[in-house]
């Protein structure tokens, strides 16, 4: 009976497994999905702009660096120029023309081919002001395709690019990640929102964007370099030094920049974190709005850059984080012997009487609150300015303005009535990127926000772009620093360390010495 019983046991049983199945049920449970890998990157500020050839603004090339890809990159880690969209690249002997050939087979995340009509399109609605689809802030490709006199199709994979004479900078302009490939489809359906619905070919593809909190990017899984090690990647806005890295050291995100240097310390002790430092490519300054009647006085420019204690800002400001600029350029890209201006404010009162301000001076004074990575004290920056000033009798009144606006502001003809705190990142490890940037009368406005013009350093500067031996280069960029800093169009700060801060558990991340956040082989860790 007890046999029966258990064999009648095992029938029923069975029959209750095959009437499961039969409606549709499976017999054993499914696995639960495996949780998704996310990266949460923790920043001070929001982007402005996600189109490539409509901002200037290092907020927004950390995300379009993980979106779009160039014809030519960088090699990780590196300044060198390896292939990118293009899978090689030929110049002509005299150096007048470059034939790209193009990777087959990739595609936007549109699904769209990029091939050589995309890159026409992507570079002809930067150069030509008549294109439809130009827009009057693209003021990258003053700085970047000047040299460009055409870009043509030779066939479906192939362009060339036409200069108007040899440009030394060519390639690495190329590389800049202003110059990304966009999808053709994607500018014509969304126009001026374009910006906000970006679409590329890069290793990510844009999620959505919530402004002043998060901008969500996923994995492009059919990623012609190979697949990222995260599915997804969100760029939090953390305004606030200290709760960013509250946020990090309880793990709510994995890794973040704009360390505070009161807490590089902080970060050395604790176990669970890891700092990535090196010497960055960039330059923190305080400019003058020459356009201003009082500051188009050079004794009053000169007086001010005396009067500023950088040496103090470096020991306790950044805490050693930080090297005093003499001049415009790290000396890592360009090694020039100018003295700058040494902290001296007997000189500075000196000046200040000369130009008939012996009884003070009262001036606006107009920064932004939030740490940058070429400033990473935010706001505390212009207070210790002010401070030193007053020892000379100039009484400054700090303006303070949210970054997205006062980034806008600066770009404008008219834009501060007093000089104004900023800084610039190398975009691509070459002199010209700096020094015709920021200095050269063709970009104003644009990069060149004190509205300064030499035209002895325009000449220099050309000039340069123009000579392909690297000496003979050198030189000529020397002479136009030497013509810069006694022009004295800006306060020439420091040039910080570049830093961030990640999680023990994150890996494979190399950092840029052009300060990009490149995402592609970070292995997510909590």
């Amino acid at each position: 009976m007890r046999r029966s019983f258990s064999l009648l046991l095992m029938v029923l049983l069975l029959s209750s497994i095959l009437a499961g199945c039969a409606a549709g049920q499976p017999a054993n449970p499914t696995k639960p999905a495996t949780p998704a890998k996310i990266l949460v990157f923790g920043r001070g500020a929001d982007s402005d702009r996600l189109d490539p050839a409509r901002t200037m603004s290092a907020e927004s090339t950390k995300i379009i660096t993980n979106v779009f890809d160039t014809l030519v990159q960088f090699k990780q880690g590196t300044t060198e120029i390896e292939p990118g969209l293009a899978e090689r690249y030929e110049p002509s002997p005299d150096g007048t023309e470059y034939i790209f050939y193009l990777r087959r087979g990739v595609k936007f995340h549109d699904g769209t081919p990029c091939n050589a009509d995309a890159v026409l399109f992507s570079f002809k609605r930067q150069m030509d002001p008549k294109n439809e689809y130009h827009r009057d802030d693209m003021a990258n490709a003053v700085m970047t395709l000047g040299a460009v006199k055409d870009v043509v199709r030779v066939d479906d994979y192939t362009v060339k690019f036409i200069l108007k004479n040899p440009f030394a900078p060519f390639l690495r302009n190329i590389a800049s990640f202003s110059n990304a490939i966009v999808s053709p489809t994607a500018v014509k359906k969304y126009g001026d929102d374009f910006f906000k619905n970006p679409v590329g070919t890069g290793p990510f593809k844009f999620v959505k964007w919530d402004r002043d909190s998060e901008i969500v990017l996923a994995a492009n899984k059919e990623y012609w370099g190979g697949s990222p090690k995260v599915d997804q990647v969100v760029f939090r806005v953390i305004p606030e030094n200290s709760v960013r890295l509250a946020e990090l050291e309880t793990g709510n995100i994995q890794m973040m920049d704009g360390l505070d240097p009161n807490d590089i310390e902080r970060v050395k002790k604790n176990s669970e974190l890891k700092l990535s430092s090196q010497p960055g490519l960039n330059i923190n300054y305080m400019g003058f709005p020459l356009q201003v009647k009082l500051f188009s006085d050079i004794r009053v420019r000169q007086a001010i850059s005396y009067a500023i204690n950088k040496e103090n800002l470096v020991k306790y400001l950044y805490k050693g984080a930080a090297l005093v600029a003499t001049g415009p350029v790290p000396k890592s890209i360009l090694e020039y012997n100018v003295a700058g201006y040494p902290y001296d404010p007997d000189k500075a009162k000196t000046l200040l009487k000369e130009a008939g301000f012996e009884n003070g001076l009262k001036i606006n004074l107009w920064c932004y609150p939030n740490p940058r990575p070429y400033n990473t004290a935010g706001a505390k920056l212009a207070e210790a300015v002010a401070a030193d000033l007053q020892k000379v009798g100039i009484t400054a009144t700090i303006q303070t303005m949210e970054w997205t606006a006062y980034a806008a502001r600066s770009k404008q003809k008219d834009n501060f009535d007093g000089p104004f705190f900023l800084g610039w990142m190398g975009d691509n490890g070459d002199v010209d990127n700096f020094l015709y940037a920021l200095f050269s009368t063709d970009n104003i406005p644009g990069a060149n926000r004190a509205h300064y013009s030499n035209a002895k350093v325009d000449e220099l500067l050309l000039k340069a772009q123009k000579t392909i031996d690297e000496k003979a280069r050198t030189e000529l960029y020397r002479q136009a620093v030497d013509l810069i800093v006694k022009d004295a169009p800006w306060v020439f700060l420091t040039h910080s360390q570049d830093m961030v801060v990640s999680r023990k558990t994150v890996t494979g991340f190399v950092q840029s010495p052009l300060g990009r956040i490149i995402l592609r082989e970070v292995v997510a860790g909590r």
